[in-house]
């Protein structure tokens, strides 16, 4: 566990940036899918704000399957999100192990 700690510690600057980057994408999807999916189903997609609901459960995971798009634009733009969606899992991955790397074998960087 503390070599976990001090990974975290290490990586903080870099996961605090993407953790940023992860909010304005979450906010520019809810944005997105409230104009394509308005008009065709008001009652889920009635507001921007109602609309990071399916912007959060699309981006971390591949959704419940409570609230969906139904328009060939919406359905288009929920499998870029989805693709997105999968760097958002992978890319704070890479970042911990790395840092795990350097914390665990110190002596791999000087080689």
């Amino acid at each position: 566990m503390r070599h976990f700690a001090r990974a975290m510690i290490m990586a903080k600057e870099q996961i605090i940036l993407f953790m940023g980057v992860t909010l304005v994408l979450i906010y520019f999807a809810a944005i997105g899918i409230y104009y394509f999916e308005n008009e065709a189903q008001p009652e889920h997609f009635s507001s921007i704000f109602d609309s990071l609901w399916w912007s959060i459960i699309t981006l971390t995971t591949v959704g419940y399957g409570d609230v969906y798009p139904i328009t060939v634009g919406g359905r288009v733009f929920t499998f870029f999100i989805l693709l997105i969606g999968l760097g958002i899992v992978a890319i704070p991955t890479g970042i911990i192990s790395s840092s795990l790397t350097k914390v665990v074998d110190p002596d791999s960087e000087e080689e």
